[in-house]
């Protein structure tokens, strides 16, 4: 049991009659610790995957997760139900990335000091050496885009969402959005080539 669910645990029987749709905006609205618990059951896998793929990190997306949906236990009261509650929690968690993201970048850096110069398994693990060494290299290269390109990234690119979709997550215009995402793609090809991928 995470951290989150064993602080905010709510009766089984308020869980089998938990609001859903507007009542669970109307709930939020309140300040209802009920419905924190609610947004937590139907959002949390979500929230957790946009955060693995943003931070790089299962632990940081973890701490992420937990961050947002304390957050949301206050900002639940400014949430008015015009944009999807899941797009609204992807928001407060990339609110909250910008440390995240800067904590895993750091510890990507002394992992790969750690282990330059181990040596080489059997021929057998080759493959997955191989594998392992690309993932590190592209979670380099997205660790040097600034946050709003990454965040831009991830939302189109990872994700599949639209310009629009990212830019009403994010609360920036559609074509700030499609230019953050011009550059974080063109960084991240000049990245992996000085890396030797084309």
């Amino acid at each position: 049991m995470t951290v989150f669910t064993a602080s905010l645990e709510v009766p089984l029987f308020w869980r089998r009659s938990a609001p859903t749709g507007d009542a669970l905006v109307d709930a939020l609205q309140r300040g209802d610790l009920a419905a924190v618990g609610t947004a937590y059951d139907l959002h949390h896998q979500a929230v957790r995957a946009f955060a693995r793929r943003l931070t790089g990190d299962a632990d940081a997306a973890e701490d992420l997760v937990q961050e947002v949906f304390i957050t949301l236990a206050k900002a639940g009261r400014k949430f008015d139900g015009r944009c999807a509650l899941r797009t609204f929690l992807i928001g407060i968690a990339i609110n909250h990335a910008r440390h995240h993201v800067r904590s895993a970048a750091r510890r990507r850096k002394m992992w790969l000091s750690a282990s330059e110069g181990q040596p080489e398994h059997a021929q057998s693990a080759e493959q997955a050496s191989a594998q392992a060494e690309l993932a590190s290299l592209l979670s380099q290269a997205l660790d040097e885009l600034p946050i709003d390109q990454r965040v831009a990234f991830v939302l189109c690119e990872v994700e599949e969402r639209t310009a629009a979709e990212a830019a009403e997550i994010t609360g920036a215009p559609e074509a700030t959005m499609r230019t953050r995402l011009f550059h974080a793609r063109k960084k991240l090809r000049e990245a992996l080539q000085r890396k030797g991928l084309s």
